[in-house]
């Protein structure tokens, strides 16, 4: 296994800490994410994105989303209400248990919106980039002397 030390770009750079914890979070030097439940990450638009989530077995209720500090938290637990019986099962392959998925946002992008259809949780995303961070064109002006333009103490001196 190859080891990447980044020790010496964290001392000669200003405000990327975030960028080089996600590279030590790729490189494997956390835990390994885990596979349950599937999911779908799409590009809609431009700047749209769709995270798809493969929740089969849970309702509206069951299901929290959160965002905090740029991560995006899935949560699902089934409740089992005391009227209800538990089954009992000769198969049982559908997985109903707990989980948390956590998804890292990039810098302004924020939830749009959730829908639960079909066992499917679409959690819809935008980037919103504000105008200040926009590019510009700035016009060239070409070729023309700069214009002086003389105050009223000039032309008494003179």
């Amino acid at each position: 296994m190859r080891s990447f030390d980044l020790a010496p770009l964290y001392r000669s750079t200003v405000g990327f800490d975030r960028l080089f914890s996600m590279l030590d979070q790729a490189s494997g030097l956390e835990a390994p994410s885990p596979t349950y439940p599937p999911y779908n990450i799409e590009r809609t638009g431009e700047n749209a994105y769709r995270i798809t989530v493969a929740v089969a077995g849970f309702t509206d209720k069951d299901l929290s989303i959160e965002v905090k500090e740029q991560a995006l938290t899935i949560r699902g637990e089934k409740t089992a209400g005391e009227a209800e019986a538990k089954p009992d099962y000769l198969h049982q392959g559908i997985a109903a248990r707990a989980f948390e998925r956590r998804f890292q946002l990039a810098d302004h992008v924020s939830v749009k919106g959730a829908a639960l259809d079909h066992g499917l949780l679409h959690v819809d995303l935008v980037r919103e980039i504000p105008e200040a961070m926009k590019p510009r064109q700035i016009p060239i002006n070409g070729g023309a002397a700069p214009r002086v333009i003389e105050s009223s103490a000039n032309r008494q001196a003179a």
